[in-house]
């Protein structure tokens, strides 16, 4: 009987046992409240990822990583190469006229030859009553050269320089209908009080060749230097005649290097810009003279030679056409067309002689 009783009391407290448990798991699955959850959700750390590192209590003292549109570079804070902000330069047919690119033009396709008038002018003053027949033949009144300027305005002829002239024939450079190109030589002081002042009242230019040593020693009838640097201020082209003006055949390289390249320096010196061009003088000259003159980095030189006919292969025997002390406004026009028409029978005959060969 009592062994009865003890079973009965085991199965109740067995089943109330599993009765607590089933409370205690019934309890443990609810929900939680709202109040709940947000403490519960402050204190532990979410999964969705948030700006910023672990928060800190003090949001001044530690920089936080969120980005802002400040923070960050943007397309309009940081500038962008567009057509407008970069201008890209477009090649152009007409290079642009620079000699101090380097120390001679580059040489650009086939040999060039064109028929360019280079006039060749002395004195620009009448001659003295005692002048012998060179003297007179060198000497333009200063009158007729205004005419002749004129003249050759009205016929079309654009002045050029020797600069123009040496890119075109070396590097194609286009050259303007009937470019002719005007030269004095030696440096006489009446290309000063003549024909600089006729030239910049047609707003013209000539290359002037001059003889630096007689300017050093105020030589009577000769250019100053300050006369130089004005004319050259005012545009004119100032270039080597040399520094004595002496033959310079026959001489050895010390002495050409001191009349060709020291004249160079001087005259540089005095205007600050390069010289590129010299004139032979008397238009005496040999190979060794050509050799010290590119080594000089001279672009090109003029000669006596008469023509009008550029070869860009032989830059340092630039022809002329004299001007002579007897040529009127007209005489002179048809000098020009003369040695023009010649030299077009002589490129003429070149180009068929070029094509016979490559025949």
């Amino acid at each position: 009987m009592r062994s009865e009783h003890w079973r009965y009391y085991a199965i109740w407290a067995s089943r109330l046992l599993v009765l607590a448990l089933l409370l205690m798991l019934s309890v443990g699955c609810q929900p939680l409240s709202s109040h709940q959850a947000t403490a519960e959700e402050t204190a532990a750390p979410s999964r969705t990822p948030t700006p910023s590192v672990t928060p800190s209590a003090s949001a001044t003292s530690t920089p936080s990583l969120t980005p802002t549109i400040t923070s960050w570079p943007t397309r309009t804070a940081t500038p962008t190469t567009t057509a407008t902000a970069t201008p890209i330069p477009l090649p152009s047919n007409t290079p642009t006229v620079t000699p101090t690119v380097g120390r001679w033009p580059t040489p650009m396709g086939a040999p060039r030859t064109l028929r360019v008038p280079i006039l060749m002018y002395h004195y620009l003053s009448e001659p003295p009553p005692d002048a012998d027949a060179i003297r007179i033949d060198l000497s333009v009144s200063p009158g007729v050269f205004g005419q002749q300027l004129e003249l050759l305005v009205d016929e079309g002829y654009n002045v050029i320089s020797l600069v123009d002239l040496t890119l075109a024939l070396q590097s194609g450079y286009t050259l303007p209908p009937k470019p002719i190109v005007l030269t004095f030589d030696d440096g006489y002081r009446d290309a000063y009080e003549w024909a600089y002042p006729a030239l910049a009242e047609r707003g013209l230019s000539a290359t002037f060749f001059i003889v630096t040593g007689f300017i050093d020693e105020g030589y009577d009838g000769y250019l100053t230097w300050d006369q130089v640097r004005e004319m050259d201020a005012g545009g004119m082209d100032i270039q080597s005649h040399a520094h004595t003006h002496v033959d310079l055949r026959d001489r050895d390289v010390e002495y050409l290097v001191w009349q060709l390249l020291g004249s160079k320096e001087a005259i540089e010196a005095r205007t600050s810009h390069p010289v590129h061009f010299f004139c032979y003088p008397s238009g005496r000259y040999d190979e060794q003279v050509i050799k010290v003159l590119h080594s000089a980095h001279y672009w090109a030189a003029v000669t006596t030679k008469p023509g009008a006919t550029q070869h860009s292969d032989i830059p340092y025997e630039l022809e002329r056409i004299r001007v002579h002390g007897s040529y009127s406004a007209e005489n002179l026009l048809s000098a020009i067309e003369q040695t023009m028409t010649s030299a077009e029978e002589s490129l003429a005959n070149v180009e068929q002689a070029i094509s016979y060969k490559e025949y």
